[in-house]
């Protein structure tokens, strides 16, 4: 069947690729082997940001149950009552924008064509000018003996799970691994976290990785940084994990939470569309996201940053650009937001990134703590009485010298995800500082912290 666009993968990137696609007037064929709507939506960041909310009224009352926790949980990924979620309203926005969706595995045969089966369905042959490739990544699970033989949970079986281990053992402290720790421990699980770098949060700024540690540490997590795990077994508690020291550490569950990597496009059949792919099974992608004559890929199997918003961004660009538009990816300034409490955010280059690339930077800091916002946010911790101090954290930004602009905003703090934002627009209109000082900031908000931070670069800008 002829269409003037196909896209394989409906996760986050192939589900904004379809829905702009169709919307802009083409006829659109979608193909999913699995859920429309992807890992963000049933396994990732719709029902971790879920639960780590749950866990936050946990943390304060200690009265906030599992049993409600998992309940409202369900309802947002769409599984109540029953042990499969349903995808049936991602496939409703497809459909009303126009976009037919096709279930089954696709594998390209031929320039413009593919073909789908499975999932039940007849063996379908679709054809079209374009197609767009978003089927993501898989989870990277480390060699480690033992590992496969005693078993393990991925973020999926964590995020999903209607009754909680007594114990875990977190191997990997990136954004999932200290997401994960943070609700568990906040439902009384004893969580040990493993991490092979010397800080939790090793790719966003050390002031942020140092609040998250403390806040951890403080909530009952124990952290072991700087060690791997060498080999697993069942026993103890339930796995045993030996580390790299010689020390071992158990679990009733252990969760692997160490990356993941982008989908071997080999197993697509990528090269018969007569796209060239690395010893990875990897494509090189230009500012259209183009891999080939009438090939585009998007999201995390495009191989950069695995982030659900660069994924929606990455496929609505290829949509155009697949319907002959004029346009180009700027990825230069994304945001990243861990959502532990409290949360932390980045955008743009740290201060020995800046040097790196030669440029003359200097940075500015703010202990959240001591600010007016700050000082108004009472500390999340089971007390009796009163926590007379303010919640931790920091405002941290990198100022180009020479230019008089940003070239990086960090922050952890009571929603640093929303104010992060500020930077990542001042930073893609190249606003100078000094213009972002005297914008009035309203008072007391996080953002007239970072305001004030701004006067403070201004000042040494002078």
């Amino acid at each position: 069947m002829a269409y003037d666009l196909i896209v394989i993968g409906a996760g986050a990137a192939g589900e904004a690729a379809g829905t702009l696609g169709a919307e802009l007037g083409a006829d659109v064929a979608v193909v999913e082997q699995d859920l429309v709507g992807g890992e963000c939506s049933f396994w990732a960041c719709m029902p971790s940001k879920t639960l780590l909310d749950s866990a936050q009224r946990r943390a304060i009352d200690g009265v906030y149950s599992w049993q409600r926790a998992s309940v409202r949980r369900d309802w947002m990924i769409s599984r109540e009552g029953t042990e499969h979620a349903s995808d049936a309203n991602h496939v409703r926005w497809l459909e009303t924008a126009g976009a037919e969706v096709i279930r089954g595995r696709a594998r390209i045969v031929a320039p413009g064509r593919a073909v789908v089966e499975g999932n039940g369905s007849p063996r379908r042959e679709l054809e079209a000018p374009s197609l767009i490739v978003a089927i993501g990544s898989t989870p990277s699970i480390p060699e480690v003996q033992g590992l496969a033989e005693a078993g393990f949970w991925t973020h999926r079986e964590a995020t999903s799970t209607r009754e909680l281990p007594s114990s875990a053992v977190v191997l990997g402290a990136g954004p999932v691994g200290v997401e994960l720790a943070q609700i568990y421990v906040r439902f009384g699980v004893k969580v040990v976290l493993v991490q092979s770098a010397d800080r939790v949060l090793e790719k966003d700024h050390p002031k942020s990785s140092e609040t998250i540690h403390q806040q951890l540490a403080e909530e009952g997590v124990e952290i072991r940084v700087g060690v791997r795990a060498t080999r697993v077994s069942c026993g103890g508690l339930g796995r045993r994990v030996e580390l790299s020291d010689g020390s071992v550490v158990e679990g009733e569950k252990l969760i692997v939470a160490t990356g993941r990597r982008a989908a071997d496009l080999r197993e697509l059949g990528m090269e018969a569309a007569g796209v060239r792919l690395d010893r990875m099974g990897r494509a090189t992608i230009d500012h259209q996201m183009k891999a080939g004559n009438g090939v585009y890929v998007a999201g995390d199997v495009a191989g950069g940053l695995q982030f659900t918003h660069v994924a929606d961004y990455q496929g609505r660009v290829a949509a155009r650009a697949a319907l002959g538009h004029h346009v180009s990816a700027d990825l230069r300034f994304v945001p990243r937001t861990t959502f532990t409490y409290p949360e932390t955010a980045a955008v743009g280059l740290t201060l020995e990134e800046a040097r790196s690339a030669g440029i003359d930077a200097f940075e500015v800091t703010g202990d959240f703590a001591a600010t007016s916002r700050g000082q108004t946010i009472e500390p999340i911790r089971r007390s009796a009485k009163a926590i007379l101090e303010g919640t931790r954290g920091h405002l941290t930004a990198v100022i180009d010298r020479e230019r008089g602009v940003l070239a990086g905003a960090f922050a952890a703090c009571p929603a640093a995800g929303e104010l992060i934002h500020e930077a990542v627009l001042a930073m893609k209109l190249s606003a100078p500082v000094s213009v972002i000082a005297d914008t009035i900031h309203a008072f007391p908000t996080g953002a007239r912290a970072f305001g004030n931070l701004m006067a403070e670069a201004a000042k040494k800008l002078q």
